[in-house]
């Protein structure tokens, strides 16, 4: 078992992931993916697919989706005073205009610098930081989503390495507002079809909005956890879907997330064993330790070894228990992260 004082240790959550485990590309069939199934109430798994999802919820139940839509967040230029190439990797909007960035090389960019994307679309470098981040200010006229579609990539993780044929195979089915800069993978799965099912059994799907930064795939670089500077992401609940949230908690059904990014919504707006709408943004690091006000429930991917979100699964399932079943997903090679397999924690409690 984990001993106490090692909680707060980035290497306790570390695992062995062969990288042929990867996935690259999605399946041809999004609902096809396999589905680990792990039971809290008796610490046992099964192995399904995720179209076996709908044995999992009642009716009265509420399945939290994040309805963000990935920004082609990539784009490539040239520097207006020399012609030197340039990679920005845009990470957080601050207003109209002007964005938070990644740079790339970082060492030709200095602030004042232009950066030309197409004759119709500009940056001027505001402010330098380290590792190439900077804040940039946009200069176009027109609608820049408009602009922004015409020249920029998807932006898929550092882990995959093959083109994506198919942008809208890193956006969810019922993705609607743009603004992230990573996929939230867990609703990859979803087709309208499984949908359909699942409202057909009378579940009621609810959508949250948080948009993915880029500080997802950041892993932990400080020994202690408590040390890490968590990420901000901008999140939003409405009145309407707070009070659906809440009721289902009332009588006694599941509130089921799809998704770490659900989660990080759900808790941030819980207080007294309910939540509250609202937006803004939210910095909540989710750990062993962390007690669950809202969340019942939980589907998501695989992640990387000591990251943010395997901590948050650790804090939900427990740390060995967490590391065990990642350990018989390697075992019978499910494949990882984006692209990957997903997994479905719950507990019984009597249920299927």
């Amino acid at each position: 078992m984990t001993n106490i004082k090692d909680i707060h240790s980035t290497k306790t959550y570390y695992y062995d992931l062969p990288e042929e485990l990867i996935a690259q590309t999605p399946l041809e069939k999004r609902d096809n993916s396999r589905m680990l199934v792990y039971d809290k109430t008796n610490k046992t798994t099964n192995h399904k697919h995720f179209f076996d999802i709908i044995d999992y919820l009642n009716p009265g139940d509420v399945l939290v989706i994040n309805n963000t839509r990935v920004l082609p967040a990539r784009i490539y230029g040239e520097k207006v005073e020399t012609g030197a190439k340039i990679e920005l990797l845009l990470q957080k909007r601050k207003d109209l205009k002007t964005w938070e960035a990644i740079t790339r090389p970082a060492k030709r960019l200095k602030i004042g610098t232009i950066v030309k994307f197409s004759d119709k679309l500009s940056c001027e470098v505001l402010e330098k930081g380290d590792f190439g981040h900077a804040v940039v200010r946009f200069i176009y006229d027109g609608v820049f989503e408009h602009l922004l579609s015409e020249v920029g990539e998807m932006p898929l993780p550092p882990y995959i390495h093959e083109k994506l044929k198919d942008g809208e195979r890193y956006q969810t089915v019922y993705s609607k507002i743009e603004g992230s800069s990573a996929a939230p993978t867990a609703g990859l799965h979803f087709t309208p079809e499984v949908l359909e099912k699942i409202k057909a059994k009378g579940v009621n799907v609810v959508e949250v909005l948080l948009h993915v930064g880029l500080g997802t795939f950041r892993p932990v670089s400080t020994d202690n956890i408590l040390n890490h500077d968590m990420h901000s992401e901008y999140y939003c609940l409405t009145e309407e879907n707070a009070n659906a949230i809440n009721t289902a908690k009332q009588n006694g059904k599941k509130v089921v997330a799809v998704g770490t990014t659900s989660v990080r919504v759900l808790e941030t707006c819980a207080k007294d064993g309910k939540v509250r709408a609202g937006s803004g943004e939210t910095k909540i690091f989710i750990y062993p330790g962390y007690k669950f006000q809202i969340l019942d429930a939980l589907l998501t991917n695989f992640h990387l070894p000591e990251s943010t979100l395997i901590m948050l699964v650790s804090a939900f399932c427990g740390i060995d228990e967490t590391l065990g079943f990642y350990c018989e997903a390697v075992k019978e090679k499910y494949r990882f992260f984006s692209f990957g397999d997903c997994c479905f924690l719950y507990e019984s409690k009597g249920e299927n």
